[in-house]
């Protein structure tokens, strides 16, 4: 660490001096712009960056499908704003892998194409998107599916199940969009200024998409289980969807602890769905009870709805945790 002593040169303005070393390395010379960005009571400091346009080229030959989409939106994620893929000759396969990729992101558009290279770049810049209303739809889905998921359980409704299961690919994209913000929050300042946000509340965000990403996930599951089971016990349906209420009001209860701005009605909100966490354990191993006692085939299919349910739950646990450490008094 080095220190340097503020003066002040004309009367009114304050000034100090930059170490060398950290100027050279970053081509800084007079007449170089800096920018300043203020977060609380510090102020950070960073060269100007010309570039408005991150891009990144990633050759492509050999790799296609799930690898080839899954690459894709790491780029994404990581924040380049142009992604060019390349090969020798891209084929078919290729092309409909990295279509499914960029129908799969925010903002993710494919801009040019050749039998040599596809080029693809986000329209979306961060003053634009809105990590509040991100993971607010992001509840909004998440839940809807584990509700639905249920429901075609219980009326063995086939047709909701894969509507539940398709679904799971609307919170995918907004989590990936999270992720996104919060990578290029983390890596410039300036980010955290177009977004709006602390850094640290981007952090919050984050975390709490994660498990709302992972209850659409668990919904998912719920509902291609319910496709390989029939007509369920009225007892063993009425626990499940008992579980199911008393899981969606967890997360529910932790989601509105996470965005009250309320330091003290956050913290109660978020104890609050913490102990009904606690509650629901007891209620799942009753529902596991109650089902034991059926037809294996089931019993194990069921034991694994109520095992999703139950996780669903300890996923709004852990965003009542987050609301509740951001809702703590700073250092």
């Amino acid at each position: 660490m080095e220190t340097r002593k503020v003066q002040v040169t004309g009367g009114s303005t304050y000034t100090v001096s930059l170490p060398k070393d950290w100027a050279t390395e970053n081509d800084i010379s007079a007449g170089s712009v800096v920018e300043f960005y203020p977060e609380d009571d510090s102020l950070l400091l960073l060269p100007q960056d010309e570039q408005e346009r991150t891009e990144g080229e990633l050759d492509i030959t050999g790799i296609d499908g799930v690898e080839l989409m899954r690459m894709v939106t790491t780029m994404y994620v990581s924040g380049f704003d142009i992604i060019t893929l390349t090969a020798s000759r891209i084929t078919a396969a290729q092309r409909r892998s990295i279509r499914s990729a960029s129908q799969r992101l925010v903002g993710l558009e494919v801009i040019g194409e050749t039998s040599e290279k596809v080029s693809l770049q986000d329209l979306l810049d961060s003053s634009e998107l809105s990590v509040t209303n991100a993971i607010t739809r992001m509840r909004l889905v998440s839940l809807s599916m584990l509700s639905d998921a249920v429901t075609a359980l219980i009326e063995n409704d086939n047709d909701l199940a894969t509507d539940v299961i398709e679904r799971d690919d609307d919170v995918d994209r907004l989590w990936s969009m999270v992720s996104r913000v919060f990578r290029s929050v983390l890596r410039d300042p300036g980010s955290a200024t177009d977004v709006g946000l602390p850094r640290e509340t981007c952090f919050d965000y984050h975390s709490s998409a994660r498990q709302l990403e992972r209850v659409g996930d668990h919904a998912a599951k719920i509902a291609n289980l319910s496709l390989d089971l029939d007509a369920i016990p009225s007892e063993a349906a009425d626990g499940i969807v008992e579980l199911r209420t008393e899981a969606m009001t967890a997360v529910e209860k932790a989601m509105e602890a996470l965005l009250e701005d309320d330091t003290e009605t956050a913290t109660r909100l978020g104890t609050n769905a913490r102990e009904h966490v606690r509650e629901i354990d007891t209620l799942a191993r009753e529902v596991d009870d109650s089902i034991r006692g059926l037809d294996p085939q089931p019993a194990q299919l069921l034991g694994l709805i109520v095992d999703s349910l139950s996780r669903s739950a300890d996923y709004g646990g852990n965003i009542a945790e987050t609301a509740l450490q951001n809702a703590a008094p700073k250092p």
